[in-house]
C-alpha cells in the first residue's frame, strides 16, 4: 500500500506530497492541471526511463520517493529477499536524476537497476494507463481471476505442492538416468578392468616380494657360496673358529683360581661364543633357502612382468594401489546395478505422484469450467452498465498436454467489442478506454479474492457519462473497499465516491506556474463535484446533485 509520494522539482511541480487512503483515492483538477505529472513521477518509481527536460530547477536534482507499507504483502517481501535486498516493514523507493540526465534508483537506501524496480514495484502498483494494460495479456492473471472466482486458492495451492513435488523427482530421476547412461557408457570397460585386475589377485606387497625373491635367486650362487664360506670358518674346516674359541674359553677358565678379574672375560668369551653358534645356525638357515629352481624363477618373473604391466597401464606405483584400483571398480560396478534399483523405485513414486498431480488438476478444470460461465455473465453485465452494451466476453478453456504450475488448463480472456460474432484477444479487440473498464470489471468482480496491489486508474471513465460513470464509481468503491485505489477521473459520479478527493491545480509562485494538490475538505469537495456539473459557478441544482452524489 502506498503511503506517501514526495516530488521534488520533476516538470511544473516544485514540491508536492501526496498522502493516499488506504480504499479508493479520487484524483480531480482542470485539464493541464498536472495529474498525468503526478502519474509520470510514479512511472520513474515504477522503473521507467527518465528524461532531464522533466526538471524545473537545473541546478537541482529531481527526486521521487515513494514510502509503502509491505508488511502484508508476502510476494514482493519474497522478492526482496530474493534480491538480496533488505526485508524492512515499509520499503522506500527513491529515483533521482541530476541535470546531466544520470538517473539512480534506489530500494531501502540499496542501489538497484532499473530492471529490478520494475520487477519489485509491480508487485507494489498495477498503473492502468490507456494501452498499458499488459495484465490482460498474462495468461496468469487471467487463470487468477477464474480461480478466484471459483474459490480455487486452496485447492490450487495443494495441487501446486504436488505438481513441485512431481517436478523435483522428475528432475532427479532424469539425473539419475543421465549418470546410469554415463555408467553404461563405461561399464564393460571398467568391468574388463576389473576382471583383469581380479584374474592376476595379487597380494598385499606380493610384486614387490616376488621383485626382491627373483632378484636373490638371480645371484644364488654367489649368496650360498659366501654363506656356506662364514659357515664353514665358524664350524667346519681345518681350525674352526667355534672350536678355538672353545679352547680358549676353557684355558681361561683354567687360571681363574688364581686371578679372579679373568672371569668377566670368561664370561664375556663364553656369551660371544654362543652367539657366534647362533650365527652358524642362521647361516645354514639361510642356506637352505636359497633356492636354485628355474621353474619357480620363470613363475616369478611372469607375476612381476604381469605386474608391472598392471601397473604402467593405470599409472600406479605397488601393488596395494592396484588392489584399492580393483577394490574402487567392484565398488562403481556395484553402484551401478544399485543405480538401476534406485531409478525403478523413484520412476514408480514419479508415476504415483504424477497420477495425483492429474487428479488434483481435474478438480480444479472442473471448478474452472464451472466458475467459467459466472464470469462471463457477470463480467458482460458489468461491462453494459459501464458504457459497454455491445461488447462481450468469452473465456476459452483449453487442456494442455502436459501438467504446468496452474494444472493442465490454459484459459483466455476473448471479446468481441460490436456483436461481430468474432472473439479476438481482450488486448487485441479492446481500444484504451474500453481496457480500462473491462480490467475495473474484472477486478471488482475479484476484488475480495485476489490479493491486488495499489491500483492506479487513469480516467477509466473517459468517453462515458451519466449511469454508465456512475456504474464505474460504484466499482471503483467496490474495489476500493478490499484495496488500495487511485483514479484519476473527470466525472463527478467517480469523484463522489472517493474515500480521500485530491484536488490538482495550479498558482503562481515566484514568477513561475507550479502544480500543487491538497485534500478537499467536505465543503470544499461538493463545491469541486458541483464545478464538474456546473461550470466554474455552478447553480443550486448542481450543488444539490452535488451533495446527493456525495451522500450516496
Amino acid at each position: 500500500m502506498l503511503q506517501k509520494l514526495a516530488i521534488h522539482n520533476y516538470a511544473i511541480i516544485d514540491h508536492l506530497v501526496l498522502e493516499p487512503d488506504t480504499h479508493l483515492n479520487t484524483v480531480t483538477g482542470e485539464t493541464g492541471a498536472g495529474k498525468s505529472i503526478i502519474l509520470g513521477a510514479l512511472s520513474l518509481i515504477l522503473g521507467d526511463r527518465a528524461d532531464t527536460s522533466v526538471l524545473i530547477n537545473k541546478d537541482e536534482k529531481c527526486v521521487i520517493e515513494a514510502y509503502f507499507d509491505v508488511r502484508d504483502n508476502s510476494d514482493f517481501r519474497k522478492a526482496l529477499l530474493a534480491a538480496e535486498l533488505d526485508d524492512e516493514m515499509q520499503c522506500i523507493i527513491r529515483r533521482e536524476i541530476n541535470a546531466s540526465g544520470k538517473s539512480r534508483a534506489f530500494i531501502n537506501d540499496t542501489p538497484v537497476t532499473l530492471n529490478t524496480l520494475n520487477e519489485l514495484t509491480s508487485l507494489l502498483v498495477d498503473l492502468q494507463q490507456q494501452f498499458g494494460h499488459l495484465a490482460l495479456q498474462e495468461d496468469n492473471f487471467q487463470m487468477d481471476v477464474v480461480d478466484a472466482v471459483a474459490q480455487n486458492g486452496s485447492l490450487r495451492k495443494e495441487y501446486y505442492n504436488l505438481y513441485s513435488s512431481y517436478k523435483k523427482l522428475t528432475q532427479e530421476l532424469s539425473s539419475l538416468k543421465q549418470q546410469q547412461a554415463q555408467f553404461q557408457k563405461e561399464a564393460d570397460y571398467k568391468k574388463f578392468l576389473y576382471d583383469e585386475l581380479e584374474l592376476a589377485a595379487f597380494k598385499e606387497h606380493e610384486i614387490e616380494e616376488a621383485e626382491q625373491q627373483l632378484k636373490q635367486m638371480a645371484h644364488a650362487e654367489r649368496i650360498l657360496n659366501t654363506l656356506q664360506t662364514a659357515r664353514m670358518a665358524l664350524e667346519e674346516g681345518e681350525q674352526p673358529l667355534l672350536n678355538e674359541l672353545k679352547r680358549i674359553g676353557q684355558q681361561m677358565q683354567g687360571i681363574a683360581d688364581v686371578m679372579p678379574d679373568i672371569n668377566t672375560l670368561q664370561e664375556r668369551m663364553a656369551s660371544s661364543l654362543a652367539e657366534l653358534k647362533d650365527i652358524a645356525g642362521e647361516l645354514e638357515g639361510l642356506e637352505n633357502k636359497v633356492n636354485l629352481d628355474p621353474a619357480l624363477m620363470q613363475q616369478l618373473q611372469e607375476r612381476i612382468d604381469t605386474g608391472y604391466k598392471l601397473l604402467k597401464k593405470h599409472a600406479l606405483q605397488n601393488t596395494v594401489d592396484l588392489i584399492a584400483l580393483q577394490v574402487q571398480l567392484a565398488d562403481e560396478l556395484k553402484a551401478s546395478f544399485d543405480l538401476e534399483d534406485k531409478i525403478h523405485a523413484l520412476a514408480q513414486k514419479t508415476e504415483t505422484v504424477f497420477a495425483d498431480v492429474i487428479a488434483k488438476a481435474e478438480k480444479l478444470s472442473a471448478a474452472r469450467k464451472k466458475a467459467i460461465p459466472q464470469i462471463v455473465k457477470r463480467v458482460n453485465e458489468l461491462l453494459a452498465l459501464v458504457g459497454m452494451p455491445n461488447a462481450q466476453i468469452q473465456i476459452a478453456q483449453k487442456k494442455t498436454e502436459q501438467p504446468a504450475a496452474t494444472g493442465t488448463d490454459e484459459v483466455h480472456f476473448l471479446l468481441d467489442a460490436n456483436k461481430s460474432g468474432q472473439f479476438l484477444p481482450i488486448h487485441k479487440a479492446a481500444s484504451g478506454g474500453e481496457m480500462s473498464r473491462i480490467m475495473l470489471c474484472i477486478k471488482s468482480l475479484t476484488a475480495q479474492a485476489m490479493q491486488l496491489p495499489t491500483l492506479i486508474f487513469d480516467e477509466v471513465d473517459t468517453g462515458i457519462s451519466g449511469e454508465a460513470a456512475k456504474q464505474v464509481g460504484i466499482l471503483l468503491q467496490q474495489l476500493g473497499a478490499h484495496h488500495q485505489v487511485i483514479c484519476i477521473t473527470h466525472q463527478p459520479q467517480v469523484a463522489a465516491k472517493g474515500n480521500r478527493h485530491f484536488y490538482v491545480f495550479k498558482e503562481a509562485q515566484k514568477g513561475r506556474i507550479i502544480t500543487q494538490v491538497r485534500i478537499l475538505q467536505p465543503e470544499e469537495r461538493i463545491l469541486a463535484i458541483a464545478r464538474m456539473i456546473g461550470g466554474e459557478q455552478p447553480g443550486d441544482a448542481a450543488m444539490q446533485h452535488a451533495k446527493e452524489l456525495v451522500a450516496t
